[in-house]
């Protein structure tokens, strides 16, 4: 099982040249997915979970939000992203590891948090419970949850080998209620990170999202796609059973 430790150093080995991962097939319809879910975001606090490079930090400026907080396991990764965004720009960058307790820094109550991947590199249900804690323990009554996860890690849109979609999965290992593997995205060259994910996370399950007080939870249509609506049939082995959701809620009140 990797440590946070390592996934760390992987993450800082290869983030110049993370943010490309919005060239890739798959990176641009998450993008699309993400600005449907997000709408207008006018004046809004964020918090970003696992934000890196800062790629939705930057989207959810441009839809409106008055102020991100980004957070991330890897320095490496919040460098690259500070130096790309905008110095004007009402961002604050910390270093931690999201499933631990974030009380040391100066984090508020925010109107919206975004958590992209997050999920999927817990190696155990305490950690994932960490996770989850910091993302929807400082979302303020009514707040917005938005996040991407992994859909179903062996699904063929990502683990056939064909690497059509510009990401691959690969050397599986069913670990206690979920499976750990690597996943490559066909950049030039290639960029490979450990990953981890929880059936209670993968399989749909609102499980989590009801536990930590969110409501209304919602799998963003993928036909808000416009790279699905131009070429459904380049997506449809995606859509026969796909490998990654976009899922909105929000916070319940009392």
């Amino acid at each position: 099982m990797a440590s946070f430790d390592q996934v760390k150093k992987e993450y800082d080995k290869q983030a110049p040249t993370y943010s490309e991962y919005d060239d890739m097939p798959l990176g641009k319809m998450e993008s699309q997915l993400i600005s449907s879910a997000l709408g207008d975001c006018t004046g809004a606090s964020v918090l970003d979970l696992g934000g890196g490079t800062g790629l939705r930090a930057r989207q959810v400026l441009a839809h409106g939000a008055a102020s991100v907080d980004v957070v991330d396991l890897s320095p490496e990764m919040l460098r690259v992203g500070q130096a790309a965004t905008d110095p004007a720009a009402d961002v604050r960058w910390f270093a931690a590891d999201a499933s631990q307790p974030l009380d040391h820094l100066p984090l508020r109550e925010y109107d919206l948090v975004m958590a992209n991947w997050v999920f999927d590199h817990a190696n155990s249900m305490a950690e994932l419970e960490g996770m989850w804690r910091n993302a929807t323990g400082r979302l303020r009554p009514r707040g917005r949850f938005v996040g991407t996860r992994s859909g179903e890690p062996r699904a063929p849109a990502v683990a056939d080998g064909a690497g059509r979609y510009g990401l691959t999965y690969k050397d599986f290992v069913d670990v206690p209620d979920g499976v750990r593997f690597r996943y490559i995205i066909h950049l030039d060259p290639p960029l490979e990170f450990e990953a981890s994910s929880l059936r209670v996370s993968y399989s749909g399950s609102t499980a989590m999202h009801d536990r930590f007080g969110l409501r209304d939870v919602q799998i963003e249509p993928y036909e808000n796609s416009e790279a699905i609506r131009s070429d459904p049939a380049f997506w449809k082995v995606f859509l026969d059973q796909p490998s990654l959701a976009v899922v909105k809620a929000w916070k319940r009140e009392g």
